[in-house]
């Protein structure tokens, strides 16, 4: 395994995906939520959280552009850490929204930008 992918498992295993896996495995997901014409309105708290994570997600795009094609970058790399530490508190406030099934795609789909990077 190559430094990149060390990396790259390291942080995405800080940034929580392991309660992304449970909730992915839960019902929203089997439910097709990915594949609803429902709306996504979501409520004002949750609006917040949604442009703070857009925000960092546009970060982390960004150093994961610089990390596969220079993955020795020591200041990108630092960067990978300051990006996975502002993540933690984060964490039981997505629990908490992603039992709203609209937030939950919502979330679901601005995610699916950054899986794509990765």
């Amino acid at each position: 395994m190559d430094g990149y992918e060390d990396n790259r498992r390291w942080f995405l295993r800080r940034l929580g995906f392991t309660l992304g896996g449970t909730l992915t495995a839960s019902s929203l997901i089997s439910a097709n939520i990915m594949d609803t014409d429902k709306d996504m309105n979501i409520s004002p708290d949750q609006q917040i959280f949604m442009d703070e994570y857009e925000k960092w997600m546009d970060e982390f795009i960004e150093v994961i552009r610089i990390q596969k094609v220079d993955p020795e970058n020591y200041e990108n790399n630092k960067n990978i850490v300051l990006l996975s530490e502002r993540t933690k508190k984060w964490q039981f406030k997505l629990h908490e929204y992603m039992t709203d099934d609209n937030f939950a795609r919502y979330y679901m789909k601005a995610t699916e930008r950054m899986t794509l990077e990765i």
